[in-house]
Protein backbone atom coordinates (compact mmCIF):
# COMPACT_ATOMS: atom_id res chain seq x y z
CA UNK A 1 0.00 0.00 0.00
CA UNK A 2 0.75 3.64 -0.02
CA UNK A 3 1.80 6.08 3.02
CA UNK A 4 2.10 9.63 2.85
CA UNK A 5 4.39 9.34 5.75
CA UNK A 6 6.74 7.32 4.62
CA UNK A 7 9.85 8.10 3.30
CA UNK A 8 11.57 5.39 1.30
CA UNK A 9 10.24 1.14 0.53
CA UNK A 10 9.49 -1.10 3.66
CA UNK A 11 9.16 -4.81 3.18
CA UNK A 12 7.87 -7.13 5.11
CA UNK A 13 8.41 -11.23 4.96
CA UNK A 14 6.43 -13.19 7.05
CA UNK A 15 6.55 -17.18 7.10
CA UNK A 16 3.78 -18.58 8.80
CA UNK A 17 4.82 -22.00 11.17
CA UNK A 18 1.85 -23.98 9.07
CA UNK A 19 0.21 -23.16 5.77
CA UNK A 20 -3.20 -21.41 5.77
CA UNK A 21 -6.10 -21.55 3.73
CA UNK A 22 -7.73 -18.38 2.70
CA UNK A 23 -10.21 -19.24 0.76
CA UNK A 24 -10.28 -19.42 -3.35
CA UNK A 25 -6.67 -19.18 -4.99
CA UNK A 26 -4.73 -19.12 -1.39
CA UNK A 27 -5.39 -22.74 -0.66
CA UNK A 28 -1.83 -23.22 0.59
CA UNK A 29 -0.53 -20.02 1.64
CA UNK A 30 2.98 -20.25 3.26
CA UNK A 31 4.61 -16.46 3.04
CA UNK A 32 2.83 -13.32 3.90
CA UNK A 33 4.71 -10.39 2.02
CA UNK A 34 3.63 -6.41 3.29
CA UNK A 35 4.93 -4.11 1.08
CA UNK A 36 5.00 -0.02 1.87
CA UNK A 37 5.65 2.82 0.03
CA UNK A 38 5.76 6.56 -0.45
CA UNK A 39 3.56 8.53 -3.18
CA UNK A 40 6.43 10.08 -4.62
CA UNK A 41 8.16 7.50 -6.23
CA UNK A 42 9.34 6.07 -9.97
CA UNK A 43 6.98 4.12 -12.02
CA UNK A 44 9.32 1.54 -11.24
CA UNK A 45 9.57 1.37 -8.00
CA UNK A 46 5.58 1.72 -6.72
CA UNK A 47 4.37 -0.77 -4.26
CA UNK A 48 2.53 -1.97 -7.08
CA UNK A 49 5.88 -2.68 -9.28
CA UNK A 50 7.60 -4.16 -6.21
CA UNK A 51 4.67 -6.57 -5.11
CA UNK A 52 5.31 -7.93 -8.64
CA UNK A 53 8.41 -8.27 -8.23
CA UNK A 54 8.24 -10.32 -5.24
CA UNK A 55 5.20 -12.64 -6.94
CA UNK A 56 7.64 -13.73 -9.96
CA UNK A 57 10.48 -14.34 -7.27
CA UNK A 58 7.92 -17.21 -4.87
CA UNK A 59 6.44 -18.34 -8.18
CA UNK A 60 9.87 -20.99 -8.21
CA UNK A 61 8.72 -23.24 -5.76
CA UNK A 62 12.18 -24.40 -5.54
CA UNK A 63 12.95 -20.98 -3.92
CA UNK A 64 10.05 -21.49 -1.81
CA UNK A 65 11.57 -24.49 -0.54
CA UNK A 66 14.66 -23.19 -0.07
CA UNK A 67 12.96 -20.23 2.27
CA UNK A 68 11.66 -22.76 4.16
CA UNK A 69 14.76 -24.32 4.98
CA UNK A 70 16.51 -21.20 5.84
CA UNK A 71 17.22 -21.50 9.96
CA UNK A 72 17.83 -17.96 10.09
CA UNK A 73 16.75 -14.41 9.10
CA UNK A 74 20.69 -13.98 7.36
CA UNK A 75 20.18 -17.02 5.23
CA UNK A 76 16.33 -16.01 4.57
CA UNK A 77 18.26 -12.44 3.09
CA UNK A 78 20.92 -14.47 1.44
CA UNK A 79 18.26 -16.71 -0.68
CA UNK A 80 15.98 -13.73 -1.66
CA UNK A 81 19.39 -12.02 -2.74
CA UNK A 82 20.76 -15.13 -4.49
CA UNK A 83 17.19 -15.69 -6.21
CA UNK A 84 17.35 -11.79 -7.69
CA UNK A 85 20.65 -12.05 -9.34
CA UNK A 86 19.37 -15.67 -11.11
CA UNK A 87 16.33 -13.85 -12.30
CA UNK A 88 18.85 -10.92 -13.20
CA UNK A 89 20.88 -13.14 -15.27
CA UNK A 90 18.00 -14.75 -17.13
CA UNK A 91 16.34 -11.16 -18.04
CA UNK A 92 19.77 -10.07 -19.66
CA UNK A 93 20.27 -13.12 -21.56
CA UNK A 94 18.03 -12.38 -24.35
CA UNK A 95 19.61 -8.66 -24.86
CA UNK A 96 22.91 -10.32 -25.57
CA UNK A 97 22.26 -12.64 -28.53
CA UNK A 98 23.00 -11.00 -31.41
CA UNK A 99 19.56 -12.83 -32.90
CA UNK A 100 16.40 -11.64 -31.34
CA UNK A 101 14.27 -14.42 -32.88
CA UNK A 102 15.73 -17.49 -31.87
CA UNK A 103 14.16 -21.26 -31.79
CA UNK A 104 13.56 -23.00 -29.32
CA UNK A 105 12.28 -26.19 -31.45
CA UNK A 106 14.73 -28.63 -32.16
CA UNK A 107 17.48 -28.46 -34.73
CA UNK A 108 16.99 -29.83 -38.33
CA UNK A 109 18.14 -32.63 -39.22
CA UNK A 110 20.94 -32.70 -41.32
CA UNK A 111 22.38 -35.73 -43.47
CA UNK A 112 25.87 -35.57 -42.51
CA UNK A 113 24.61 -36.78 -38.11
CA UNK A 114 23.90 -40.06 -40.67
CA UNK A 115 26.71 -40.69 -42.31
CA UNK A 116 28.95 -40.40 -38.84
CA UNK A 117 28.69 -44.34 -38.47
CA UNK A 118 28.70 -45.53 -34.82
CA UNK A 119 28.79 -41.53 -33.29
CA UNK A 120 25.17 -42.19 -31.77
CA UNK A 121 26.40 -45.50 -29.99
CA UNK A 122 29.78 -44.01 -29.05
CA UNK A 123 27.74 -40.90 -27.38
CA UNK A 124 26.01 -42.98 -25.79
CA UNK A 125 27.82 -45.08 -24.03
CA UNK A 126 30.45 -41.95 -23.49
CA UNK A 127 27.03 -40.57 -21.53
CA UNK A 128 25.67 -43.33 -19.49
CA UNK A 129 29.29 -45.34 -18.98
CA UNK A 130 30.36 -42.62 -16.44
CA UNK A 131 27.27 -43.54 -14.49
CA UNK A 132 26.64 -47.37 -14.86
CA UNK A 133 27.42 -48.37 -11.74
CA UNK A 134 24.68 -45.75 -9.90
CA UNK A 135 22.04 -47.88 -11.40
CA UNK A 136 22.60 -50.72 -9.17
CA UNK A 137 23.47 -48.34 -6.16
CA UNK A 138 21.05 -45.79 -5.85
CA UNK A 139 18.16 -46.43 -3.29
CA UNK A 140 20.52 -48.70 -1.97
CA UNK A 141 23.63 -47.04 -0.71
CA UNK A 142 23.97 -43.78 0.54
CA UNK A 143 21.06 -41.63 1.86
CA UNK A 144 18.21 -41.75 -0.08
CA UNK A 145 17.46 -45.52 0.15
CA UNK A 146 14.84 -46.88 -0.86
CA UNK A 147 14.42 -50.86 0.03
CA UNK A 148 10.41 -50.79 0.23
CA UNK A 149 10.09 -49.55 -3.41
CA UNK A 150 12.87 -51.78 -4.89
CA UNK A 151 10.51 -54.79 -2.97
CA UNK A 152 7.11 -53.57 -3.95
CA UNK A 153 8.58 -52.92 -7.89
CA UNK A 154 9.95 -56.41 -7.81
CA UNK A 155 6.41 -57.54 -7.27
CA UNK A 156 5.01 -55.47 -9.66
CA UNK A 157 7.27 -56.38 -12.25
CA UNK A 158 7.04 -60.09 -11.88
CA UNK A 159 3.09 -59.91 -12.32
CA UNK A 160 3.29 -58.14 -15.13
CA UNK A 161 5.72 -59.53 -17.07
CA UNK A 162 4.07 -63.31 -16.61
CA UNK A 163 1.01 -62.66 -17.45
CA UNK A 164 1.66 -61.65 -21.50
CA UNK A 165 4.24 -64.34 -21.60
CA UNK A 166 0.81 -66.80 -20.45
CA UNK A 167 -0.98 -65.15 -22.65
CA UNK A 168 1.19 -64.12 -25.83
CA UNK A 169 2.67 -68.28 -25.45
CA UNK A 170 -0.82 -69.40 -25.06
CA UNK A 171 -1.84 -67.55 -28.19
CA UNK A 172 1.73 -68.77 -30.16
CA UNK A 173 1.12 -72.07 -28.59
CA UNK A 174 -1.81 -72.22 -30.73
CA UNK A 175 -0.75 -70.19 -34.15
CA UNK A 176 2.82 -72.15 -34.73
CA UNK A 177 0.96 -75.83 -33.18
CA UNK A 178 3.51 -76.43 -30.13
CA UNK A 179 6.65 -74.70 -32.28
CA UNK A 180 6.81 -71.70 -29.67
CA UNK A 181 4.62 -72.40 -26.17
CA UNK A 182 4.49 -70.68 -22.69
CA UNK A 183 7.71 -72.46 -21.65
CA UNK A 184 9.61 -70.96 -24.48
CA UNK A 185 8.18 -67.28 -23.95
CA UNK A 186 8.63 -67.10 -20.33
CA UNK A 187 12.43 -68.51 -20.65
CA UNK A 188 13.29 -66.31 -23.86
CA UNK A 189 11.60 -63.13 -21.91
CA UNK A 190 13.55 -64.13 -18.55
CA UNK A 191 16.95 -64.10 -20.95
CA UNK A 192 16.53 -61.14 -22.88
CA UNK A 193 14.81 -59.12 -20.37
CA UNK A 194 17.92 -59.77 -17.75
CA UNK A 195 20.25 -59.28 -20.94
CA UNK A 196 18.96 -56.12 -21.50
CA UNK A 197 19.01 -54.95 -17.37
CA UNK A 198 22.27 -55.65 -17.00
CA UNK A 199 23.46 -54.10 -20.54
CA UNK A 200 21.45 -51.50 -21.58
CA UNK A 201 21.38 -47.35 -21.08
CA UNK A 202 18.09 -47.44 -19.94
CA UNK A 203 17.38 -50.48 -18.04
CA UNK A 204 14.55 -48.91 -16.90
CA UNK A 205 12.51 -49.85 -20.08
CA UNK A 206 10.93 -53.89 -19.77
CA UNK A 207 11.40 -55.80 -22.97
CA UNK A 208 7.85 -58.19 -23.29
CA UNK A 209 6.76 -60.03 -26.67
CA UNK A 210 3.62 -58.47 -27.43
CA UNK A 211 0.51 -58.41 -29.29
CA UNK A 212 1.89 -57.40 -32.54
CA UNK A 213 4.83 -59.67 -32.41
CA UNK A 214 2.48 -62.56 -32.08
CA UNK A 215 -0.01 -61.79 -34.98
CA UNK A 216 3.67 -61.65 -36.90
CA UNK A 217 4.28 -64.82 -35.92
CA UNK A 218 0.96 -66.33 -37.37
CA UNK A 219 1.29 -65.24 -40.41
CA UNK A 220 4.93 -66.36 -40.98
CA UNK A 221 3.40 -69.89 -39.60
CA UNK A 222 0.64 -69.38 -42.49
CA UNK A 223 3.09 -68.70 -44.98
CA UNK A 224 5.34 -71.55 -44.38
CA UNK A 225 1.81 -73.72 -44.57
CA UNK A 226 1.32 -72.16 -47.78
CA UNK A 227 4.88 -72.74 -49.48
CA UNK A 228 5.61 -76.03 -47.11
CA UNK A 229 8.80 -74.24 -45.63
CA UNK A 230 10.44 -75.15 -42.49
CA UNK A 231 8.90 -72.82 -39.60
CA UNK A 232 11.97 -72.89 -37.43
CA UNK A 233 14.36 -72.07 -40.66
CA UNK A 234 11.74 -69.58 -41.99
CA UNK A 235 11.37 -68.02 -38.51
CA UNK A 236 15.14 -67.99 -37.65
CA UNK A 237 15.92 -66.28 -41.05
CA UNK A 238 12.92 -63.61 -40.34
CA UNK A 239 14.72 -62.45 -37.23
CA UNK A 240 18.39 -62.61 -38.50
CA UNK A 241 16.94 -59.92 -41.22
CA UNK A 242 15.51 -57.93 -38.42
CA UNK A 243 18.74 -57.69 -35.82
CA UNK A 244 20.37 -56.46 -39.19
CA UNK A 245 18.22 -54.15 -39.99
CA UNK A 246 18.18 -52.83 -36.47
CA UNK A 247 22.24 -52.97 -35.88
CA UNK A 248 22.24 -51.20 -39.63
CA UNK A 249 19.75 -48.15 -37.87
CA UNK A 250 21.61 -48.25 -35.07
CA UNK A 251 24.73 -47.37 -36.49
CA UNK A 252 23.19 -44.76 -39.05
CA UNK A 253 22.03 -42.90 -36.17
CA UNK A 254 18.27 -43.80 -37.25
CA UNK A 255 17.37 -43.08 -33.60
CA UNK A 256 17.70 -38.96 -34.55
CA UNK A 257 14.32 -39.73 -36.65
CA UNK A 258 12.27 -39.56 -33.39
CA UNK A 259 13.29 -35.80 -32.99
CA UNK A 260 10.36 -35.60 -35.76
CA UNK A 261 8.17 -37.32 -33.71
CA UNK A 262 6.28 -34.99 -31.59
CA UNK A 263 5.15 -35.33 -28.22
CA UNK A 264 1.60 -35.53 -29.61
CA UNK A 265 2.25 -38.60 -31.91
CA UNK A 266 4.06 -40.21 -29.32
CA UNK A 267 0.89 -40.14 -26.90
CA UNK A 268 -1.71 -41.17 -29.65
CA UNK A 269 0.77 -44.23 -30.08
CA UNK A 270 0.26 -45.15 -26.81
CA UNK A 271 -3.49 -44.63 -26.39
CA UNK A 272 -4.19 -47.01 -29.70
CA UNK A 273 -1.99 -49.51 -27.51
CA UNK A 274 -3.81 -49.44 -24.51
CA UNK A 275 -7.04 -48.86 -26.57
CA UNK A 276 -5.95 -52.24 -28.28
CA UNK A 277 -5.91 -54.04 -24.91
CA UNK A 278 -9.67 -53.07 -23.87
CA UNK A 279 -10.69 -54.11 -27.77
CA UNK A 280 -9.31 -57.29 -26.91
CA UNK A 281 -10.43 -57.72 -23.80
CA UNK A 282 -13.84 -57.24 -25.11
CA UNK A 283 -13.39 -59.58 -28.40
CA UNK A 284 -11.89 -62.24 -25.78
CA UNK A 285 -14.89 -62.52 -23.33
CA UNK A 286 -17.74 -62.10 -26.22
CA UNK A 287 -15.80 -65.21 -28.03
CA UNK A 288 -15.92 -67.55 -24.39
CA UNK A 289 -19.90 -66.22 -24.14
CA UNK A 290 -20.49 -67.33 -27.50
CA UNK A 291 -18.70 -70.75 -26.72
CA UNK A 292 -19.66 -71.36 -23.19
CA UNK A 293 -23.17 -69.48 -22.76
CA UNK A 294 -25.10 -69.62 -26.17
CA UNK A 295 -23.64 -73.01 -26.90
CA UNK A 296 -22.32 -74.48 -24.05
CA UNK A 297 -24.42 -76.91 -22.26
CA UNK A 298 -25.24 -77.26 -18.50
CA UNK A 299 -26.55 -79.68 -15.74
CA UNK A 300 -25.41 -83.57 -16.29
CA UNK A 301 -24.25 -82.47 -19.91
CA UNK A 302 -20.45 -82.69 -20.96
CA UNK A 303 -19.01 -80.55 -23.74
CA UNK A 304 -16.54 -82.08 -26.37
CA UNK A 305 -13.52 -82.61 -24.89
CA UNK A 306 -9.79 -80.89 -26.06
CA UNK A 307 -10.94 -79.43 -29.50
CA UNK A 308 -12.45 -76.55 -28.17
CA UNK A 309 -10.74 -73.08 -26.96
CA UNK A 310 -10.66 -72.43 -22.78
CA UNK A 311 -9.65 -70.09 -21.19
CA UNK A 312 -5.85 -70.19 -19.81
CA UNK A 313 -4.98 -71.15 -15.87
CA UNK A 314 -2.11 -71.86 -13.96
CA UNK A 315 -4.05 -70.61 -10.52
CA UNK A 316 -3.80 -67.01 -11.58
CA UNK A 317 -5.39 -65.13 -13.35
CA UNK A 318 -3.92 -63.24 -16.36
CA UNK A 319 -7.25 -61.25 -17.56
CA UNK A 320 -5.99 -57.87 -15.96
CA UNK A 321 -2.87 -56.92 -17.55
CA UNK A 322 -3.08 -58.33 -20.84
CA UNK A 323 -6.59 -58.83 -21.88
CA UNK A 324 -6.80 -60.95 -25.06
CA UNK A 325 -5.60 -63.80 -23.32
CA UNK A 326 -9.15 -64.53 -22.05
CA UNK A 327 -9.56 -65.28 -26.15
CA UNK A 328 -6.56 -67.28 -26.61
CA UNK A 329 -6.99 -71.41 -27.09
CA UNK A 330 -4.95 -73.82 -24.95
CA UNK A 331 -5.43 -77.60 -25.21
CA UNK A 332 -7.04 -79.53 -22.91
CA UNK A 333 -4.75 -82.69 -23.40
CA UNK A 334 -1.49 -82.38 -21.01
CA UNK A 335 1.46 -85.05 -20.37
CA UNK A 336 -1.09 -87.32 -17.78
CA UNK A 337 -3.46 -87.71 -20.54
CA UNK A 338 -7.12 -86.08 -21.28
CA UNK A 339 -10.08 -86.19 -19.26
CA UNK A 340 -13.41 -84.76 -19.28
CA UNK A 341 -13.86 -81.26 -18.55
CA UNK A 342 -17.39 -79.93 -17.14
CA UNK A 343 -18.00 -76.68 -19.30
CA UNK A 344 -21.72 -74.49 -19.31
CA UNK A 345 -22.94 -71.18 -19.13
CA UNK A 346 -21.14 -70.70 -15.57
CA UNK A 347 -17.79 -70.82 -17.06
CA UNK A 348 -18.80 -67.50 -19.03
CA UNK A 349 -20.07 -66.06 -16.05
CA UNK A 350 -17.32 -66.41 -14.08
CA UNK A 351 -14.54 -65.78 -16.83
CA UNK A 352 -16.85 -62.07 -17.24
CA UNK A 353 -16.67 -61.84 -13.01
CA UNK A 354 -12.84 -62.32 -13.04
CA UNK A 355 -12.16 -60.20 -15.73
CA UNK A 356 -14.73 -57.16 -13.61
CA UNK A 357 -13.09 -57.55 -10.39
CA UNK A 358 -9.54 -57.69 -11.15
CA UNK A 359 -9.94 -54.82 -13.16
CA UNK A 360 -12.17 -53.15 -9.93
CA UNK A 361 -10.38 -54.15 -7.33
CA UNK A 362 -6.77 -52.88 -9.10
CA UNK A 363 -8.07 -49.75 -10.15
CA UNK A 364 -9.38 -49.63 -6.83
CA UNK A 365 -6.30 -50.04 -4.91
CA UNK A 366 -4.21 -48.14 -7.48
CA UNK A 367 -6.24 -44.85 -6.34
CA UNK A 368 -6.57 -46.06 -2.53
CA UNK A 369 -3.41 -43.64 -2.26
CA UNK A 370 -5.51 -40.59 -2.65
CA UNK A 371 -8.00 -41.80 0.30
CA UNK A 372 -7.81 -40.38 3.79
CA UNK A 373 -7.95 -43.74 5.08
CA UNK A 374 -4.87 -45.52 6.54
CA UNK A 375 -1.72 -44.06 6.89
CA UNK A 376 -0.30 -42.28 4.11
CA UNK A 377 3.02 -45.30 3.83
CA UNK A 378 0.03 -48.22 4.10
CA UNK A 379 -1.46 -46.52 1.14
CA UNK A 380 1.62 -46.26 -0.77
CA UNK A 381 1.90 -49.86 -0.65
CA UNK A 382 -1.22 -50.87 -1.53
CA UNK A 383 -1.41 -48.85 -4.76
CA UNK A 384 2.05 -50.22 -5.40
CA UNK A 385 1.03 -53.76 -5.18
CA UNK A 386 -2.32 -53.13 -6.73
CA UNK A 387 -1.59 -55.59 -9.83
CA UNK A 388 -0.37 -58.59 -7.85
CA UNK A 389 -3.06 -58.32 -5.22
CA UNK A 390 -5.88 -57.93 -7.56
CA UNK A 391 -4.47 -60.70 -9.32
CA UNK A 392 -4.24 -62.77 -6.24
CA UNK A 393 -7.18 -62.23 -4.95
CA UNK A 394 -9.23 -63.03 -7.80
CA UNK A 395 -7.25 -66.29 -8.71
CA UNK A 396 -8.01 -67.39 -4.81
CA UNK A 397 -11.85 -67.07 -6.22
CA UNK A 398 -11.60 -68.47 -9.26
CA UNK A 399 -9.83 -71.61 -8.22
CA UNK A 400 -11.05 -72.36 -4.60
CA UNK A 401 -14.09 -70.47 -4.20
CA UNK A 402 -15.33 -71.51 -7.29
CA UNK A 403 -13.41 -75.16 -7.69
CA UNK A 404 -16.45 -76.98 -9.39
CA UNK A 405 -16.59 -74.53 -12.38
CA UNK A 406 -12.97 -76.40 -13.87
CA UNK A 407 -10.57 -74.48 -16.07
CA UNK A 408 -8.53 -75.70 -18.72
CA UNK A 409 -4.91 -75.89 -17.95
CA UNK A 410 -2.29 -74.64 -20.96
CA UNK A 411 0.16 -77.57 -22.73
CA UNK A 412 3.36 -77.65 -20.50
CA UNK A 413 6.18 -80.35 -21.70
CA UNK A 414 8.91 -80.61 -18.89
CA UNK A 415 10.60 -82.70 -21.03
CA UNK A 416 10.97 -80.28 -23.99
CA UNK A 417 14.56 -79.08 -25.25
CA UNK A 418 14.17 -75.12 -25.13
CA UNK A 419 17.42 -74.29 -27.06
CA UNK A 420 17.75 -76.32 -30.17
CA UNK A 421 19.37 -74.51 -33.42
CA UNK A 422 17.12 -73.95 -36.37
CA UNK A 423 18.14 -75.72 -39.37
CA UNK A 424 19.15 -72.16 -41.14
CA UNK A 425 20.64 -73.87 -44.04
CA UNK A 426 17.62 -75.87 -44.76
CA UNK A 427 16.16 -72.99 -46.74
CA UNK A 428 16.69 -72.15 -50.75
CA UNK A 429 18.08 -68.94 -51.23
CA UNK A 430 15.03 -67.69 -52.71
CA UNK A 431 13.43 -68.34 -49.31
CA UNK A 432 16.35 -66.65 -47.74
CA UNK A 433 15.41 -63.19 -50.05
CA UNK A 434 11.86 -63.68 -48.79
CA UNK A 435 12.31 -63.67 -45.34
CA UNK A 436 14.57 -60.14 -45.60
CA UNK A 437 12.20 -58.59 -46.72
CA UNK A 438 9.40 -59.51 -43.67
CA UNK A 439 12.57 -58.72 -42.00
CA UNK A 440 12.72 -55.83 -42.93
CA UNK A 441 8.72 -55.36 -42.09
CA UNK A 442 9.57 -56.70 -38.79
CA UNK A 443 12.34 -54.15 -38.25
CA UNK A 444 10.38 -51.17 -38.75
CA UNK A 445 7.61 -52.34 -35.99
CA UNK A 446 10.94 -52.44 -33.52
CA UNK A 447 12.02 -49.61 -34.05
CA UNK A 448 9.10 -47.53 -33.87
CA UNK A 449 7.90 -49.50 -30.61
CA UNK A 450 10.98 -49.33 -29.17
CA UNK A 451 11.96 -45.71 -29.61
CA UNK A 452 8.73 -44.25 -28.84
CA UNK A 453 8.67 -46.30 -25.44
CA UNK A 454 11.67 -45.31 -24.38
CA UNK A 455 11.05 -42.02 -25.11
CA UNK A 456 7.53 -41.85 -23.28
CA UNK A 457 9.92 -43.29 -20.47
CA UNK A 458 12.57 -40.77 -20.72
CA UNK A 459 8.94 -38.61 -20.56
CA UNK A 460 10.29 -34.57 -18.55
CA UNK A 461 7.73 -35.10 -15.92
CA UNK A 462 9.58 -38.48 -15.04
CA UNK A 463 12.78 -36.29 -14.35
CA UNK A 464 15.39 -38.79 -14.81
CA UNK A 465 18.62 -37.35 -14.49
CA UNK A 466 21.22 -39.63 -16.34
CA UNK A 467 20.76 -39.28 -20.11
CA UNK A 468 19.47 -41.73 -22.75
CA UNK A 469 21.10 -44.06 -25.08
CA UNK A 470 18.34 -45.06 -27.89
CA UNK A 471 20.99 -45.95 -30.51
CA UNK A 472 23.25 -48.37 -27.99
CA UNK A 473 19.62 -49.90 -26.88
CA UNK A 474 18.26 -50.24 -30.07
CA UNK A 475 21.31 -52.28 -30.84
CA UNK A 476 21.31 -54.32 -27.81
CA UNK A 477 18.08 -55.54 -28.39
CA UNK A 478 19.31 -56.47 -32.10
CA UNK A 479 22.12 -58.35 -30.25
CA UNK A 480 19.59 -60.22 -27.91
CA UNK A 481 16.90 -61.23 -30.74
CA UNK A 482 19.40 -62.72 -32.67
CA UNK A 483 19.87 -64.89 -30.10
CA UNK A 484 16.26 -65.54 -29.68
CA UNK A 485 15.45 -66.26 -33.49
CA UNK A 486 18.15 -68.96 -33.97
CA UNK A 487 16.85 -70.93 -30.84
CA UNK A 488 13.22 -70.24 -32.12
CA UNK A 489 12.30 -68.46 -29.06
CA UNK A 490 9.73 -65.48 -29.05
CA UNK A 491 11.20 -62.34 -30.15
CA UNK A 492 10.89 -59.00 -27.75
CA UNK A 493 11.26 -55.17 -27.57
CA UNK A 494 10.12 -52.74 -25.45
CA UNK A 495 6.66 -52.91 -23.83
CA UNK A 496 3.94 -49.99 -23.17
CA UNK A 497 2.73 -49.48 -20.34
CA UNK A 498 4.75 -51.19 -18.72
CA UNK A 499 7.86 -49.68 -19.20
CA UNK A 500 5.84 -45.69 -18.04
CA UNK A 501 4.66 -47.91 -15.21
CA UNK A 502 8.05 -49.30 -14.21
CA UNK A 503 9.93 -45.67 -13.82
CA UNK A 504 6.16 -44.93 -11.88
CA UNK A 505 6.80 -47.56 -9.51
CA UNK A 506 10.22 -46.71 -8.45
CA UNK A 507 8.97 -43.13 -7.85
CA UNK A 508 8.09 -41.14 -4.75
CA UNK A 509 5.25 -38.90 -5.96
CA UNK A 510 4.88 -35.58 -4.05
CA UNK A 511 1.60 -33.43 -4.61
CA UNK A 512 0.81 -29.84 -4.12
CA UNK A 513 -1.63 -27.52 -4.80
CA UNK A 514 -1.75 -24.62 -6.74
CA UNK A 515 -4.38 -22.61 -7.41
CA UNK A 516 -7.17 -25.48 -6.22
CA UNK A 517 -5.52 -27.60 -8.39
CA UNK A 518 -3.40 -30.83 -7.10
CA UNK A 519 0.01 -31.18 -9.07
CA UNK A 520 2.09 -34.78 -8.74
CA UNK A 521 6.11 -33.94 -9.36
Amino acid sequence: CTIKSLQRRHVCISRLERPQNWGENSCEVRFVILVLAPPKMKSTKTATEVGRTFATMFSDITFRQKLLETKTEEEFKEALVHQRHLLTVVNQRPSAMSDGHKSHGPKPLKLHEFLNVGKGISDDIARRFPVYALDFTDGVIGNNKAIGKYITTMIFLYFACLLPSIAFGSLNDENTRGAIDVQKTIVGQCIGGLLYALFSGQPLVVLLTTAPLALYINVIRGICDDYNLDFSAFYAWIGLWNSFFLVMYSLFNFSLLMKLFKRSTEEIIALFISITFVLDAFKGIIKVFKKYYYHGRTGDSYLEKARTDAIPSLGINTTFLMNSSVSRSMSLENQTGTHDVHYGRETAVLSLMLMLGTLWLGHTLYQFKKSPYLHARVREILSDCALPISVLTFSVVGSYIFKEIEMSKFNYNPSESLFVLAPVQSLSIGSVMSAMGLGFLLSMLFFIEQNIVASLTNAPENRLVKGTAYHWDLLLVALINTGLSVFGLPWIHAAFPHSPMHVRALAYVEERVENGHIYET
